[in-house]
């Protein structure tokens, strides 16, 4: 949803109308699951997707007619003939135009860090009505994604909890960071890159970033790392990995990633246990070191692939194994 209200404030500065179209429903398996988004503008730019790629171009032309007459619709799309995914998605397209309280109300929830419900009213067959449309709530009170949307309870209604964007703590200023940060920034992910003061960077030098800070360990805010974090450790300096684990020991991300080999991981735990001994044991649970799947990485950018594979199977709860030794669907 960040990424659909950007490209819409972009598009409204530019005075274009935009549609969002949004999966409400799936018989059979897709790629993708009720609940993704897509942004279309009225000058043919999409934001998001909602599949592969094979039914953008379906949805583009169908939002034509949203663009033109203001009126919500259905559409169907029937993948087990064209995509081979044997599923049929049901797809909302409406009119996108939140007015600035909406927009402002969702900013607040991004800076809160706050989970919020979106919900999407509709029929489940191919349709045009205005009573169509979505919105999301805050603090008990709807937030229309249109000022003339009123729910109606008795269209069918699909409903999405959202949580907080996931963020990763990159812990780090070398060049691995650097790639690390643009992987996972490519990943949807917000990502922070923490520095020591001696190193002389910003946050031009990390593509991806959302947020650069450089202080001492003892200085790192830690309040708003969450359940929904992941932080990695990787100064290449054995003390200064110590000195911010040590100001870590209160948080709790969902992963805290440990660079190096295996007997650097045991002295760095031993001598933190030492100097903390009054940690939890589910701080340990947390922690991941050597940090990263074991795919043969070598190069940085391999390794950036490895550890957000790894952190990936952490937060999906999934033990990694190859798709072809998979028994079942790929999707479920």
């Amino acid at each position: 949803m960040k990424k659909i209200f950007e490209a819409y404030h972009k598009a409204s500065a530019q005075q274009l109308k935009t549609a969002l179209a949004t999966v409400v429903a799936l018989e059979g398996s897709s790629y993708r699951k009720p609940g993704v988004r897509m942004l279309i503008s009225e000058d043919g730019k999409m934001t998001g997707a909602v599949s592969g790629g094979c039914v953008e171009k379906e949805v583009l032309r169908q939002a034509q007619s949203v663009f033109k007459d203001n009126i919500p619709k259905i559409m169907t799309y029937d993948g087990r003939y064209r995509l081979g995914c044997e599923g049929i998605l049901y797809i909302l397209i409406e009119p996108f135009s939140p007015s600035v309280s909406v927009v402002d109300n969702f900013q607040e929830i991004l800076k809160g860090r706050k989970t919020f419900q979106v919900s999407a009213y509709y029929e489940k067959k191919d349709a045009t009505n205005p009573l169509f449309g979505s919105m999301f709530t805050l603090g008990g009170t709807p937030q229309v994604f249109r000022d003339d949307f009123k729910p109606d309870s008795s269209l069918s209604i699909f409903k999405q909890n959202m949580s907080p964007c996931f963020q990763l703590f990159i812990i780090g200023a070398e060049h691995d960071a650097v790639q690390l940060s643009s992987f996972a920034s490519k990943t949807g992910w917000e990502v922070t890159v923490v520095a020591d003061v001696s190193e002389e960077k910003n946050i031009s030098d990390f593509p991806g970033a959302l947020d650069f800070i450089s202080c001492l360990p003892e200085a790192l805010e830690t309040e708003h790392i969450d359940h929904q974090s992941a932080v990695i450790l990787m100064t290449h300096s054995y003390v200064k990995d110590l000195k911010y684990l040590l100001r870590l020991s209160h948080t709790e991300p969902v992963y805290l990633g440990l660079l190096g080999p295996a007997k650097r991981r045991e002295k760095l735990l031993n001598e933190f246990l030492e100097r903390h001994p009054e940690v939890s044991d589910s701080f340990f649970d947390r922690i991941y070191g050597p940090s990263g799947l074991n795919i043969g990485a070598e190069t940085p950018q391999e390794i950036a692939v490895a550890i957000i594979a790894e952190i990936l199977s952490v937060v999906r709860d999934k033990e990694p194994m190859m798709l072809k030794n998979k028994i079942g669907r790929i999707h479920s």
